[in-house]
């Protein structure tokens, strides 16, 4: 899953594809870089972010949505309002990737239920804004588990159909870096649940933590990070991987893959 945020704020490429017409660009290298879906947001969830109108949000990426649909690509709608996940759909998008898991508008599951589109469920235990102050665990991993299991079954009260729930972690997301690489230790269990996985790492506050004391944490080391967390959750049995750089990511999945079947498949 290749991300293109069509933000001014994104805490990692905030205002690189704002325009329409370089978001668009963007989302068409991703595909040439062999991602499978594009996960399409108009609202930063980085730490401390503040909330933006819905409108707004609209305004940013149905015209990204529709080109790019038009264009064969397969869209996800990264948002927290029922309304533009609603126009999203509209033009487009087949899935709907919320990051509260349907808490922080409580017209969304109710909303996803009315069309086709799949769901992805986040954890995720307050806003941005203060996203820290609910930091506090006393198992991480069986919490969250826990948590997004309550999710899905809220989803599915709302007439979701189970085959089209997905869950995330929400690595990053009222989580400490401790916190974060205990979620990814569990994350075996959480696949064991049935529920499809997505993970999100990409370019993530705790991955620059782990690389520090070895020089200047570049966006390209991020990068390499984020695809071995990438290959290490395909080895786990995730259903997808959400990410800046696909071709990284894609290479490392390749390897990984290979490692795997003992070089089956590979070139002469």
């Amino acid at each position: 899953m290749g991300i293109v945020n069509v933000t001014p704020d994104s805490f990692s490429d905030g205002g690189r594809y704002l325009d329409p017409d370089a978001a668009i660009a963007q989302g068409r290298q991703l595909r040439t870089d062999g991602a499978d879906i594009l996960d399409i947001g108009g609202e930063s969830t980085r730490p401390g972010a503040e909330r933006v109108s819905a409108s707004t949000e609209r305004d940013r990426v149905v015209p990204v949505i529709r080109a790019l649909a038009h264009e064969g690509a397969r869209i996800s709608i990264d948002t927290l309002n029922a309304s533009t996940a609603l126009a999203a759909v509209e033009s487009g998008a087949s899935i709907v990737n919320d990051v509260s898991g349907g808490l922080a508008d409580p017209a969304m599951l109710t909303a996803v239920a009315q069309t086709e589109a799949t769901i992805i469920l986040g954890h995720w235990r307050g806003p941005s804004s203060d996203m820290y102050a609910r930091a506090e665990y006393t198992d991480v991993g069986a919490e969250v588990v826990d948590e997004l299991a309550a999710r899905v079954s809220a989803a599915a009260a709302a007439g979701i159909p189970r085959e089209r729930i997905v869950v995330d972690p929400g690595i990053g997301f009222g989580k400490v870096p401790a916190q974060n690489w205990a979620v990814l230790a569990s994350l075996p269990v959480l696949v064991q649940q049935g529920v499809p996985v997505l993970l999100g790492t990409s370019r993530k506050k705790f991955l620059a933590a782990a690389l520090e004391g070895a020089g200047e944490v570049t966006e390209s080391r991020r990068d390499l990070a984020t695809a071995v967390t990438s290959a290490l959750a395909a080895q786990a049995g995730v259903w997808g991987v959400r990410v800046h750089d696909v071709a990284t990511t894609r290479d490392a999945l390749r390897v990984a893959e290979l490692w795997k079947k003992g070089g089956q498949d590979a070139a002469e």
